[in-house]
């Protein structure tokens, strides 16, 4: 078989961790496979490198950011090699030029046009188990970028489909994907497998486990892959298209994510044009909304709230002070200590009621809703950020613990 395989930070925190993955991939070349592997930078490298960025420069160019950054994986693919040469095994490292991954021309953020593994086919032909840099590629140009936080998760997706590999398995430092997140959620468990577009949803939705890019590249090429621990030979998760069967659970996950905000946009004109002004000067400004509501306030003008990270909030604000010098009397106010509790489940499909039990649920708890937005398999509200635990507990237990509950 041709196994891909990733590790990610906390899997390479220090040297210990180091051999402990090149005995975990040796064993797995050893049983009769051939293995790449897929690493990022250790943990706590990256932060590092920022920080020393930011001491050296007040605004750093996302070109020279990448050149730094990548330097991150790449000292971790040449030590893993040499703790499996150690081990007796035969390895070599390539960086994600050297692999063949080519991206667009975008810093810090690129995305994977193509992948030619022609050297990564030699090396593993030769015998070598193969250290691929996660996280990094190169432009057309011949520059170095990386592909944004979470990227080696990417890297193995990417490298899994392209040389047709038997199987990709995601390595972390958890067992595989939970319910919800088992500090938070103390009852929560793991699953055996969720589909693509679930996990999509998850990982979108606040999820850490993997990178939402990541997600929609597996499902575009049919990557099959399993989230499991770098710390034990537990069974992890397998992450795969939908079946039949998967329906009959209405709701297979509750993410929560934090650090939230919310901008009010009162008094807005009612004319066409109006809405799409503030939404290009967001996209402009490079800023991701999340849920949107417009209500009718008067007989001309309409109500605009959006939801959005509360790392964004300042560029956002700056970036709609320009509109509204352009819309007299429109209104601009901003809400802070916000988060958003998510409930996934491609079961939604089939069952009615859901939205309705989650919001009693939440009521139950004390939790007030700000605003809540809904896909064809996914339910999230908003909510105050002191509320996002009890919030979290109450909506696992309406639908995790007891089975699937009475939506009647």
């Amino acid at each position: 078989m041709l196994i891909v395989q990733k590790f990610g930070g906390t899997s390479v925190g220090n040297p210990d961790r180091i051999k402990n993955v090149a005995r975990r991939v040796l064993e797995t070349q050893r049983a009769g496979n051939q293995v790449i592997v897929a690493v990022s930078a250790m943990a706590g490298v990256t932060d590092g490198l920022i920080k020393l960025a930011r001491e050296v420069s007040a605004a750093p160019s996302e070109r020279e950011m990448d050149v730094l950054l990548a330097t991150g994986e790449q000292t971790t693919i040449a030590l893993t090699a040499m703790a499996i040469q150690e081990l007796g095994g035969k390895a070599a490292s390539v960086t994600g030029a050297q692999a063949g991954i080519a991206t667009d021309g975008v810093h810090a953020r690129a995305r994977i046009t193509t992948i030619e593994p022609a050297l990564v086919q030699r090396l593993l032909d030769e015998g070598n188990i193969v250290i691929v840099a996660g996280f990094q590629g190169i432009s057309e140009d011949g520059l170095i970028t990386t592909l944004g936080r979470g990227g080696t998760d990417l890297t193995a997706i990417a490298m899994a489909a392209a040389v047709k590999a038997d199987l990709c398995q995601i390595y972390t430092d958890v067992d595989g994907v939970f319910t919800c997140d088992p500090r938070v959620v103390p009852t929560a468990y793991k699953l055996d497998e969720i589909a693509y577009d679930e996990m999509l949803e998850m990982a979108s939705s606040g999820s850490k486990v993997m990178q939402s890019r990541s997600v929609e590249f597996a499902k575009k090429f049919g990557v099959v892959f399993e989230v499991r621990s770098s710390f034990n030979n537990n069974p992890g998760t397998t992450v795969k298209g939908e079946t039949k069967n998967m329906e009959s659970v209405v709701i297979r996950g509750v993410s929560i994510e934090r650090n939230q905000a919310k901008i009010a946009l009162d008094h807005v004109p009612d004319t066409p044009g109006s809405a799409a002004k503030i939404f290009q000067a967001m996209g402009d400004a490079n800023v991701n909304l999340d849920m949107i509501v417009q209500t009718e306030s008067s007989a001309d003008t309409a109500d605009i709230d959006f939801t959005l990270s509360a790392a964004d909030l300042a560029k956002a604000e700056s970036a709609l002070r320009a509109v509204l010098d352009e819309m007299p009397g429109m209104q601009m106010k901003v809400y802070g200590g916000m988060a958003k509790v998510s409930a996934v489940g491609i079961g939604m499909r089939s069952h009615a009621g859901v939205a309705s039990t989650m919001v009693r649920a939440l009521a139950d708890a004390g939790v007030n809703i700000d605003m809540i937005s809904t896909s064809e398999i996914k339910i999230a509200v908003a909510i105050d950020d002191s509320d996002v635990e009890v919030a979290a507990r109450a909506v696992h237990d309406a639908f995790c613990l007891e089975g699937s509950p009475d939506l009647s």
